[in-house]
């Protein structure tokens, strides 16, 4: 067999076999085979909304015929990525707020480095310099979020990385405190996931968010929540910001905004990182893609935000219980370690000596799809998944392990 001329992402180079995918429909997905998967990872942590979803396919479709693109540098703008931005402003956790647009989540955290060391420069402190991030957190495989990102095997092979990004223990308050005592002048900015997902699934301790905020708010520093994976539903609520009860600076999203319909992406930014970038009429902001407001993806997310606003959101909670029981039902008797999560994000923690790939593709063989994170399986069924598929992943899951024992 040739090898294919796509070079896929996250894959060894040199391999030769591919599952394709030919279609998509709720939660299940079928190969070229005609065998069919329970899509157990919404893709990857995004498709909210599930497959063939057919209202962001008619707003993508109806916007293509009217204007599918134009770029919106200076002094251009177009309908759909306006409306998209006011409806995520109304959906933050702010009362005034403003929305710049991308394409991945990987440029929303690069932006969010950007703007964070653009506005501490315009608000008079260039010393402010500093990106801190926590181990084990993932943002993204451009420069600026490699840089960030705490998962080491990720910056391998790489060559040297952005300066001035430093990490701490991905849940010590207390180092990140005596960071904040030595270099709390130089930092510009902390960005953290509300929940860890890439890095393992793992939610915050009881008062770390808070304890980021009241440092971010002691030493003017500004606090960025990295909510690619838990914005847009994921948590039960729009933002995670809001299920945790603590409100950042600015906010990074994607995936879930446009449910994977479209490539989209962006930050919220609040009024404190705002205002410097404002206070000068003169000022520009040399920064942005090409497809940055993108009208054809803006309709379609515009679309998605209104299927999850249709009782979507409400059920993800739901689908988090059901999930978590299954999954806390299989650590009881042993079948697995532990589980750990928040809202519909959840990980099963394997026991010693259980290969978490090899587990993997036992599960793809008995028709569900997850996602192997070092020694943990991870699940984030698309929101429209039954409770019957969420039963059948986990005792796909159950037999998977005992297969391998």
């Amino acid at each position: 067999m040739a090898v294919p001329k796509l070079l896929h992402p996250y894959a060894v180079p040199a391999r030769e076999d591919f599952i394709t995918l030919v279609k998509g429909e709720g939660a299940v997905v079928t190969d070229s085979n005609g065998k069919d998967y329970i899509d157990g990872l919404a893709s990857l942590w995004y498709v909210q909304v599930g497959h063939g979803c057919q209202p962001i396919v008619e707003a993508v479709t109806n916007q293509m015929r009217k204007l599918a693109t134009f770029h919106t540098f200076e002094k251009f703008a177009n309908e759909p990525s306006e409306a998209l931005a006011a409806r995520i402003v109304e959906v933050s956790p702010y009362d005034d707020a403003r929305v710049f647009l991308g394409n991945s989540g990987s440029e929303a955290v690069d932006t969010a480095m950007k703007l964070a060391r653009a506005s501490q420069v315009r608000a008079g402190h260039p010393e402010r310099s500093i990106i801190v991030s926590r181990d084990r957190g993932y943002h993204g495989v451009n420069y600026g979020g490699m840089s960030a990102q705490g998962i080491a095997v990720n910056k391998e092979g790489f060559g040297p990385l952005l300066p001035e990004v430093i990490q701490v223990p991905a849940d010590d308050i207390e180092g990140m405190a005596t960071l904040f005592a030595n270099s709390g002048d130089k930092i510009a900015a902390v960005i953290t996931e509300p929940v860890q997902g890439a890095g393992g699934v793992w939610p915050p301790p009881d008062g770390y968010l808070e304890g980021l905020r009241r440092l971010c708010d002691q030493h003017g520093a500004y606090l960025i929540f990295d909510e690619v994976i838990c914005g847009f539903g994921r948590m039960g609520t729009w933002f995670a910001a809001e299920h945790f009860g603590v409100t950042p600076d600015m906010i990074t999203f994607a995936k879930g905004v446009s449910s994977g319909y479209q490539p989209v992406s962006g930050v919220v930014l609040s009024r404190k990182v705002l205002d410097p970038l404002e206070a000068d009429p003169t000022f520009m902001l040399r920064h942005g893609y090409t497809y940055s407001g993108h009208p054809a993806a803006t309709a379609g997310a515009l679309a998605n935000l209104e299927v999850l606003a249709d009782g979507l959101i409400d059920r993800a909670p739901k689908v988090g219980a059901r999930l978590s029981e299954g999954l806390r039902s299989l650590a009881s008797d042993g079948t697995i370690a532990d589980v750990r999560g928040a809202g519909a994000v959840w990980a099963a923690q394997l026991n010693d000596g259980q290969d978490s790939f090899a587990v993997r593709d036992a599960m793809l063989e008995l028709g569900v799809a997850v996602r192997p994170i070092g020694t943990a399986l991870a699940f984030c069924p698309p929101l429209v998944i039954t409770d019957e598929q969420i039963d059948t992943c986990v005792d796909v899951l159950a037999a998977a392990v005992n297969a391998q024992s």
